[in-house]
């Protein structure tokens, strides 16, 4: 196995996701939001260069979507290293590992992606590799195994988590600088969107880039998708530009409504609501009556429903709140007091004792 089996290869990707790469920034002065992140990796990749060594190990956590392997190569590029990029579901075994480090060079960036899936044999054996810069290798079985100790070329590792709870104390205490990434602002999504435009040669009206960005749900990543999108219907019904009317009608098209939520967030609303009278409902009998996983709920839909203030998590399960009655047009229980439901710029969770 050489270390190529485990090393993204930008060139290799589909179309969609080539396009989704020549839209991220290549320098740490390009990179928009995440203001105070920004700054602390530009104190500590500037004293790296100072002082002419590798960069501290760099762990950052955060919702998919957020820029973690953007962040990545801006390391790479800001100390002038190659980067190679790998994740942790890629790597099984120890072997993979060792194939992977004892291929980089001096001052190289590795990218680990999805760091807390891991296996455990493997993250052992990372210990020493980011401590010390050696990798220990046993040869043979047995009795007559024997360890021996390589060194490796110093190296800055870069760890991406979306779950920064499942990562091992032990691997999370070896990284020397940890950020956590938030969502964006509505007006760190608009200056995203506007440069991404102009990266794509697209006329966009700054109410149709507005647009997109208010349906964002706080994530670069959508609202790259959502733009690519809408040039999509752009450039078949009309001639090409963008403008409120033109973004509103493509978004329509797409089932993405004014809060960002789409067709499997309003399903899951609706059947709160309409199936199961506004809750509590069980996770499983919730995924069951929308032929979903549990997981896919949990991981994927329940999250922006939580930060927009549609849904609570209780002992009993989940319920509705005044905000998603709301939001369906559907009438409150008389028990109730219909609250508005969050815009995306200034999503909060929903606070019961407001109603």
């Amino acid at each position: 196995m050489t270390t190529d089996d485990h090393v993204l290869d930008e060139t290799l990707l589909p179309g969609e996701d080539r396009v989704e790469a020549s839209l991220r920034p290549g320098r740490l002065e390009e990179f928009v939001g995440q203001d105070r992140v920004r700054r602390q990796l530009e104190l500590v990749l500037a004293g790296a260069r100072r002082r002419g060594q590798s960069a501290d190990h760099v762990l950052l956590s955060g919702a998919p979507g957020l820029g973690k392997t953007t962040l990545a190569a801006i390391v790479a590029a800001e100390v002038g290293a190659a980067f190679r990029a790998t994740s942790g579901p890629a790597i099984e075994r120890p072997g993979d590992l060792a194939a992977i480090l004892t291929g980089l060079e001096p001052g190289d960036v590795l990218f680990l992606d999805e760091v807390h899936r891991l296996p455990r044999t493997v993250e052992e054996v990372l210990y020493p590799a980011m401590e010390d810069f050696q990798l220990d290798i046993v040869v043979g079985k047995g009795p007559g195994a024997r360890s021996i100790r390589l060194d490796l070329p110093r190296f800055t590792l870069v760890g991406a988590t979306t779950r920064t709870g499942l990562i091992s104390s032990p691997l999370r205490d070896r990284f020397g600088f940890a950020a956590q990434l938030e969502h964006y602002e509505v007006e760190e999504l608009l200056a995203i969107v506007v440069r991404s435009a102009r990266l794509l040669g697209m006329h966009v009206a700054e109410d149709g880039a507005a647009e997109i960005a208010s349906r964002s749900r706080g994530t670069p990543r959508i609202a790259n998708r959502l733009l690519r999108r809408v040039r999509d219907y752009a450039e078949v019904e009309g001639d090409g530009t963008v403008d409120l009317a033109v973004a509103r009608a493509a978004l329509q098209v797409f089932d993405v409504d004014e809060l960002g939520l789409d067709r499997l967030d309003r399903r899951l609303l609706e059947a709160l609501v309409d199936r199961f009278g506004g809750g509590p409902v069980g996770l499983s009998t919730l995924a069951t009556s929308l032929a979903e996983e549990p997981d896919t709920i949990e991981d994927a839909v329940e999250p922006f429903l939580l930060r927009c203030g549609l849904v609570q998590r209780t002992p009993r399960g989940r319920v509705a709140t005044a905000g998603a009655y709301a939001h369906l047009g559907r009438p409150l229980p008389p028990a109730g007091q219909v609250v508005p439901p969050r815009t995306p710029g200034a999503v909060a969770l929903f606070d019961p004792d407001e109603a």
